[in-house]
C-alpha cells in the first residue's frame, strides 16, 4: 500500500458515521448488507448514506456489486489488513513479537500487580517500648510497603507509658499495643528481622527458614523523662525506616 491510499482509505474513515458502517459491514463478514440493511441498522437518511456509501468505496475499504434491484456491500478485508499492515510497517524494529497485542477471554481479564506489603519483625527484650514504637512507625511510614510486628525475648507485662505517650505525641496509633512473645510470630512469613537491643541480638531465636536480620540498637529510655522517649522515637524514625527501605529495596 501506498501512502497516499492510506491517506485516503484513513480519511474515509475519520467520520463517525461511515466508521459505523465500517464496523457494522466488517462484523457482517463476508456476506455484507444490502442498503436497506445499513438504512436501517444506522438510521441514516438515503442520500447521506449512498453519499458516505460512495467515501468508504473511494476509500477502498468497501466494495458494491448489484443484486437485482438492490445493491450489496461487502468490507474489503484483504485492503484492512493491508492498511494494518502499512502502518505497523518495522513496528518495534519489525519484532512483531514485541508489541502483538495479548487477547483475554472474559473471565481471563489482566489485573493490576498489586504488590505484597514485605513482613518486618522487630525484636528486642521486652517489647514494652523501642520495638513498640518502632512497629507502628514502619506501619505509619512505610504503609502498604512493609506490614510491621513487634516481640519480645522476654516480653513485659505492659507497653511502657511513656512510650505511649511518645507516640500520641507524634499523632501515632497507640491502641491496642501489648507485649508479644517472639514465638507467637515464629510461623509468620517473615522477610526481615530488626534487633533493635543487644540482648535480643544475643537470643535471637532461629526461624523456621532463613531469615534476612540487621541488628540497629537504640537508647533504653525507661525510668527517664518523656523527652528521652521523644528522642528514641525520633531517632528510630529516622535511622531504622531509612534502614529497612534499604535493606528491603523499597
Amino acid at each position: 500500500m501506498e501512502n497516499k491510499q492510506a491517506v485516503t482509505a484513513l480519511a474515509a474513515l475519520a467520520q463517525e458515521s461511515r466508521l459505523t458502517m465500517y464496523r457494522l459491514l466488517v462484523e457482517a463478514g463476508p456476506e455484507g448488507l444490502v442498503v436497506g440493511q445499513i438504512a436501517d441498522a444506522t438510521a441514516i437518511p438515503a442520500a447521506t448514506l449512498s453519499f458516505h456509501l460512495k467515501t468508504l468505496a473511494h476509500g477502498g475499504l468497501i466494495q458494491g456489486r448489484q443484486e437485482g434491484r438492490h445493491v450489496r456491500y461487502v468490507a474489503d478485508f484483504e485492503a484492512m489488513h493491508c492498511l494494518i499492515e502499512y502502518l505497523s510497517e518495522n513496528c518495534c524494529g519489525s519484532d512483531r513479537t514485541a508489541c502483538a497485542p495479548q487477547r483475554y477471554s472474559s473471565n481471563e481479564r489482566e489485573q493490576p500487580m498489586i504488590a505484597t506489603p514485605k513482613t518486618v519483625l522487630v525484636l528486642c527484650t521486652g517489647n514494652s517500648c523501642r520495638s513498640q514504637m518502632a512497629e507502628v512507625l514502619l506501619n505509619h511510614d512505610l504503609a502498604g510497603q512493609v506490614r510491621a510486628l513487634s516481640a519480645g525475648t522476654k516480653p513485659q507485662p505492659r507497653v511502657a507509658d511513656g512510650a505511649i505517650a511518645a507516640l500520641a505525641d507524634a499523632g501515632l496509633p497507640c491502641d491496642g499495643l501489648y507485649p508479644k512473645d517472639v514465638d507467637a510470630v515464629m510461623n509468620e512469613a517473615i522477610d526481615l528481622v530488626v534487633t533493635v537491643c543487644d540482648n535480643a541480638r544475643e537470643t535471637c531465636p532461629i526461624f523456621p527458614r532463613p531469615v534476612k536480620s540487621i541488628h540497629l540498637p537504640f537508647h533504653d529510655p525507661h525510668g527517664e523523662p518523656l523527652e528521652s522517649f521523644i528522642r528514641v522515637r525520633d531517632d528510630i524514625r529516622t535511622r531504622l525506616v531509612a534502614a529497612v527501605r534499604e535493606h528491603l529495596g523499597l
